[in-house]
């Protein structure tokens, strides 16, 4: 398994150095792409290569085990790296933590996109597995069970690699019609998803997070598709009344991450490259 180094100017895969933030094409680096997971980092590469043909694009990875941890170290490898104000694109848990990041400080941040989006408020949360669960054949809803069980279970140890499993089924239920499930995720991290996440889930229940959103002041595009398993409704319906400026594009059969969909693919590239003209 991979050892991470909790330092913001490199960490550590498969025992060699890689820099954190990687880089993508030339300056000025004015934009960046934010994994989700929590703890899934990598796999936004695929979006950083397409752009970087005519943006310099940074992809920061994420290694602390607190959401606090997160977004000071964001707030750190984007002060240390990037000609700011930036784009911020973020995907999934990446999109919430960005949302975070412009309002504690938006003075980092010039426009914020969101890709298939967390939702924003628990009532719009209560549906997601079961959407999934209906997408996938019993023996793999039984398998899924059987991992949440030992997820769940304190005697078991090592679960990194159970989270790796969950992951990969999950994503087959996640999406419409894929052109590849090798989404260049470098490791499943499963400490730092369950300690980041159970924080992300204390400020969404608490209010503070969309009370956040009061103090983003620049542009909010939301990109989601229409198969994701995260509703739309639990990003639009949230967002739309505390925003100052905020978008939707709705993508046709398309799941949780567009750039791997086959019917969703050139709509999604289109979109996003319009907004960062």
């Amino acid at each position: 398994m991979c050892r991470r180094l909790t330092v913001y100017g490199t960490f550590r895969y498969n025992d060699c150095r890689m820099k954190n933030p990687r880089r993508y094409g030339s300056a000025p680096f004015s934009t960046a792409v934010i994994h989700g997971g929590p703890g899934a980092p990598g796999y936004m590469a695929p979006v950083a290569r397409e752009l970087s043909s005519n943006w310099g694009v940074l992809e920061p990875i994420q290694t602390a085990d607190s959401l606090e941890g997160q977004v000071q170290e964001l707030r750190i490898i984007l002060k240390k790296n990037a000609d700011l104000p930036v784009t911020l694109i973020g995907s999934s848990w990446g999109a919430m933590l960005s949302f975070i990041l412009t309002a504690r400080y938006p003075e980092l941040v010039k426009k914020l996109i969101l890709i298939g989006s967390a939702v924003f408020d628990d009532r719009y949360a209560a549906g997601i597995q079961q959407t999934r669960l209906g997408r996938l054949s019993a023996p793999q809803r039984k398998e899924v069970e059987s991992l949440t069980y030992s997820l769940n279970d304190p005697s078991v140890k090592d679960k990194t690699k159970l989270l790796a499993r969950l992951g990969d089924i999950l994503l087959r239920a996640d999406h419409y019609n894929p052109l590849t499930l090798d989404i260049e995720l470098l490791e499943d991290q499963y400490d730092v998803y369950q300690k980041v996440w159970k924080d992300a889930e204390r400020l969404r229940s608490s209010g503070m997070l969309l009370e956040l959103g009061k103090n983003v002041e620049c542009p909010v595009i939301a990109i989601h598709g229409d198969y994701d398993p995260h509703p739309v409704e639990g990003v639009e319906r949230p967002l739309t009344p505390i925003l100052k400026n905020f978008r939707l594009f709705l993508l046709k059969n398309c799941g949780h991450l567009p750039w791997i969909e086959l019917e969703a693919l050139d709509e999604f590239y289109r979109i996003l490259k319009d907004e960062l003209r």
